[in-house]
């Protein structure tokens, strides 16, 4: 796949898409539904989630996101 190709569609569906881990979800619960849109794990990052207040920023947690490839048949490539 050549660089050109980088989040362009297949189809229908997007070669690459994110996919961020829901408040009352788990990571497995993520991975499964990444599987089933036809998409594998190929990148996770965690974003911190900052509240303002009167001393400054304050860290109130953090969001994991994965970025996800889709999966192409041998038909496809």
């Amino acid at each position: 796949m050549s660089k050109k190709n980088k989040g362009k569609n297949q189809g229908d569906k997007l070669l690459k898409k994110r996919f961020t881990v829901g408040d009352e979800e788990t990571l497995d619960q993520c991975l499964d539904r990444m599987k089933r849109e036809g998409y594998t794990p190929i990148r996770r990052t965690e974003q911190p989630i900052f509240r303002e207040t009167a001393n400054g920023p304050e860290c109130i947690g953090r969001q994991c996101v994965l970025e996800g490839k889709l999966i192409l048949s041998k038909g496809e490539q």
